[in-house]
């Protein structure tokens, strides 16, 4: 049987055939991949929403929390200075004991004195003693007033002390209700962006999760809105918009570094999450 033989022309003219096939299967992978991306991104921003909203009780009830502790931390201080003050006023009282025993004293010596130099030195120490009868009563005095004060500190700080554990046990439960409603949701995502990781080449995830990272609002992938990058806003040429809708390469934003896809794939990823 005799073989047929492949002419140069015949090999030229199926080069383009095979060049246009290879493309195809490029273009396929790249649009895969961007669809694979977006759809990542999607839940991952679901995920992200769940945790905005768990993160700002967690943060209230540690709020609450600090500010409980710091309550009772006033409460006992306040505690502590009043059995301060009463020990003084104790030490204030013994000293007028003594002092008014000391002037008994005295009196009694003063039926006893011989001339007046002794009475007078007598008197004098009476009155000195007097002085400082009255300088005690004048700091139990003063003693009083503070722990009333004090006294009227606590009973706030008790009252809003009560106050904020009830705010916190609600939040408490608030939380526990978000949890529950939430965890259900949660772990149906995380599987979901654990299965789009799959299809995503390691260093196309890696560069996915540093962007994301890097960005407030966790975006690693946007589509154009307005001529726009969709998460920095700039400026887009329509020959870079161009380049996005054919799926060819995977381009990302000159100014934000952020992913760009077209609304085509934004669809697909819709699509993909609905199945």
């Amino acid at each position: 049987m005799a073989k047929k033989v492949t002419t140069k022309k015949e090999n030229t003219q199926e080069a383009p055939v095979v060049d246009a096939i290879r493309q195809l299967d490029v273009d396929i992978a790249v649009e895969k991949r961007l669809v694979a991306l977006y759809t990542l991104q999607t839940v991952d921003s679901e995920i992200d929403k769940i945790q905005i909203i768990r993160g700002e009780l967690p943060q209230a009830i540690q709020d609450l929390e600090d500010e409980i502790a710091g309550l009772e931390t006033r409460i006992q201080n306040f505690k502590n200075d009043i059995a301060e003050t009463n020990q003084k006023m104790a030490n204030e009282k013994n000293e007028i004991a003594e002092h008014t025993e000391m002037i008994k004293k005295y009196q009694k010596q003063q039926d006893n004195m011989r001339n007046n130099r002794e009475f007078e030195a007598i008197n004098k120490e009476i009155e000195y003693k007097d002085l400082q009868i009255q300088l005690c009563e004048r700091h139990i005095k003063e003693a009083n007033a503070h722990i009333k004060e004090v006294g009227q500190h606590i009973s706030a700080a008790e009252l809003l002390l009560e106050n904020r554990h009830k705010d916190l046990d609600a939040k408490k439960d608030e939380l526990d209700d978000i949890i529950k409603e939430t965890e259900k949701d949660e772990t149906r995502l995380r599987a979901k962006s654990e299965e789009q990781e799959q299809f995503i080449e390691p260093r196309y995830l890696t560069a996915y999760k540093r962007i994301r990272g890097a960005a407030r609002n966790g975006l690693a992938v946007v589509t154009i809105d307005r001529d726009a990058c969709g998460g920095c806003f700039s400026k887009i040429p329509p020959q870079r918009q161009t380049e996005i809708k054919m799926h060819k390469k995977v381009i990302v934003c000159e100014h934000c570094g952020r992913i760009l896809v077209d609304d085509d794939i934004a669809e697909k990823a819709k699509a993909q999450l609905e199945k």
